[in-house]
């Protein structure tokens, strides 16, 4: 029917309450910017999320649709059991992606994961709080080139078109961490450097200047959400929004955006 719905969200498991406990309330700008954004994607309406995830079924060499009936949430290895998270996965739109990927020769495979990672998790916890019969379907990146990663997601944009649902995209990714002597991977300067760059050609859907980015600037920076944006700025082309950062923070040393590119 249509793509109703874009946005971009970061994972830090700390975001979950029973993760988080007390240093939630160091990412506060982050935590409202989501409950804003689920605000936003409620008034969408929509009737699939289709959630493009930085960790998860990573294949180095193709990308992973990940389709089951029903999904539920695995936050075992941050400690937390108590978390539930219970969501009902897309039925059409995985194997009409499949075929188109075969058909054009893209390299994707369907798996079928009933347990859904953190980068899924995170976003969804706040965003389907709501919407409790709508359906996702997760999509992994892979470790192909990043221009194909533009392509796919213009080939995702076609099946979106095409099909009979109203479909909300989120982008999960998390920007450097890099940011500070005490961040996950260290201090490395190209980590601020990265985060303003991409800040800057999100905002203004500049696809061409994020296949330009430097290699060595984007390794350094450690960062791990290139390649979920530049399939949603593949699902974007050719479509009219408006970015609207909702916040940015690193009281960690990790960059985490929200931002609204509303339809």
């Amino acid at each position: 029917m249509s793509l109703v719905f874009a946005a971009i969200t970061p994972h830090s498991p700390l975001l979950i309450p029973a993760i988080g406990k007390d240093n939630l309330k160091k990412l506060s700008k982050t935590k409202q910017a989501l409950e804003r954004l689920e605000e936003d994607l409620y008034l969408s309406h929509p009737d699939t999320i289709l959630i493009i995830s930085s960790h998860g079924h990573i294949l180095p060499d193709a990308f992973s649709i990940n389709f089951c009936t029903d999904y539920e949430s695995d936050l075992r290895e941050f400690g937390d059991l108590t978390t539930k998270l219970k969501l009902k996965g897309e039925v059409t739109l995985p194997s009409k992606i499949r075929a188109a990927s075969k058909k054009n020769g893209y390299p994707a495979v369907i798996v079928s994961e009933r347990a859904l990672d953190h980068g899924v998790v995170v976003p969804l916890f706040y965003l389907t709080r709501h919407l409790p019969d709508t359906t996702i379907l997760p999509l992994h990146f892979s470790n192909l080139d990043w221009k194909t990663h533009l392509d796919f997601g213009y080939l995702v944009k076609d099946q979106i078109m095409h099909s009979n649902k109203r479909v909300a995209v989120i982008a999960s990714g998390d920007l450097s961490h890099a940011l500070t002597t005490d961040a996950p991977a260290g201090f490395n300067p190209a980590g601020a450097e990265f985060d303003q760059k991409i800040q800057e050609l999100l905002s203004t859907g500049n696809s061409t200047g994020l296949l330009r980015l430097s290699p060595e600037l984007v390794n350094n920076a450690a960062e791990c959400g290139l390649r979920s944006f530049l399939i949603l700025m593949g699902i974007l082309r050719g479509v009219h929004y408006n970015y609207e950062s909702y916040a940015y923070e690193s009281p960690f040393g990790v960059g985490h955006l929200t931002a609204n590119l509303a339809l």
